[in-house]
C-alpha cells in the first residue's frame, strides 16, 4: 500500500516511499519453512487407526495458527511500515490497527548519519539516524534500504528547501487591519549573510564543493 496522497500538503511530492528491507522478512521465511517441514513429517508419521484423521487435523490447525500469529503479524507490520521522504518532510508510519507516526520537517533536521554492518553493505541495508530540533531530538530508523542514498537525498532536499525564497501565503479572508511592516528584501545584506552562513554549513558537510561555494558566494556578494 503506497503512502496516501491525501496526507500530502500543497505542492508537496513524494521522493521516497520505502518499506523495510527484505532482510526483515528472512526470519518469517525460515519459520514458514520450518513449520511446513515439521507439519509434513508429523502428518506422514501418524499411525493408522481411528485417531489418524483427528490427529492430522490437529497438526494442520497448529501449523496454520503458528503461521498466522507469528509469521502473519510480522509480514503485516512490514507491509504497513513506511519511511517516506517528501519535498518538505521525513515521515515514518507503521501499524495496521494501532498506528504510530512521526514527522520531521526538513528545515528542522540538523544531521543525518547511517550505519551498516559488513553484511548490510553487501545486501544494501542499514540504520538511519536523524537529529533534529524539538522535543524528540533524535530518531533511528532501522532496516532502511540503501541508507546512503536516502541520506544524500535528504541533504539534497534540504539544500533545495533552503535555496527557495520565502513566499508569504495569502490570508483566507480579507484583512482589514493595519498593514504589516514589510520584511527585508531577499537581496538585502542581512539576507545575503544568512545565505552565506547556510552555504558554509553545506560546504562543511561535504554537500557542495569549494568551487560551488566560491561561485555562489560571489553571486551573493554581487547582489548586496
Amino acid at each position: 500500500m503506497a503512502f496516501p496522497e491525501r496526507l500530502l500538503g500543497e505542492d508537496e511530492h513524494v521522493v521516497y516511499d520505502l518499506r523495510p528491507h527484505w532482510w526483515t522478512l528472512v526470519p518469517s521465511i525460515l519459520m514458514t519453512l520450518l513449520v511446513l517441514v515439521v507439519a509434513t513429517l508429523a502428518y506422514g508419521a501418524m499411525p493408522g487407526g481411528t485417531f489418524q484423521t483427528p490427529a492430522r487435523m490437529v497438526v494442520q490447525v497448529v501449523a496454520v495458527a503458528v503461521l498466522a500469529i507469528w509469521v502473519g503479524h510480522r509480514v503485516a507490520r512490514w507491509a504497513t511500515t513506511h519511511l517516506v521522504l517528501t519535498t518538505d518532510r521525513l515521515i515514518f508510519r507503521t501499524g495496521l490497527v494501532a498506528k504510530y507516526a512521526r514527522e520531521i520537517p526538513l528545515e528542522r533536521i540538523d544531521d543525518v548519519t547511517y550505519s551498516q554492518s559488513l553484511l548490510g553493505r553487501v545486501i544494501g541495508v542499514g540504520d538511519l539516524q536523524v537529529k533534529s530540533g524539538g522535543e524528540h531530538g533524535e530518531a533511528v530508523f532501522e532496516q532502511v534500504r540503501n541508507p546512503k542514498a536516502v541520506q544524500l537525498e535528504i541533504y539534497h532536499r534540504m539544500e533545495e528547501s533552503e535555496s527557495q525564497p520565502f513566499v508569504p501565503s495569502t490570508p483566507p479572508h480579507p484583512y482589514t487591519g493595519a498593514r504589516p511592516v514589510p520584511s527585508s528584501p531577499p537581496g538585502s545584506q542581512h539576507g545575503a549573510l544568512d545565505d552565506l552562513e547556510r552555504l558554509a554549513a553545506l560546504r562543511d558537510r561535504g554537500l557542495i564543493s569549494d568551487e560551488e561555494f566560491d561561485r555562489k558566494k560571489r553571486d551573493l556578494l554581487d547582489r548586496i
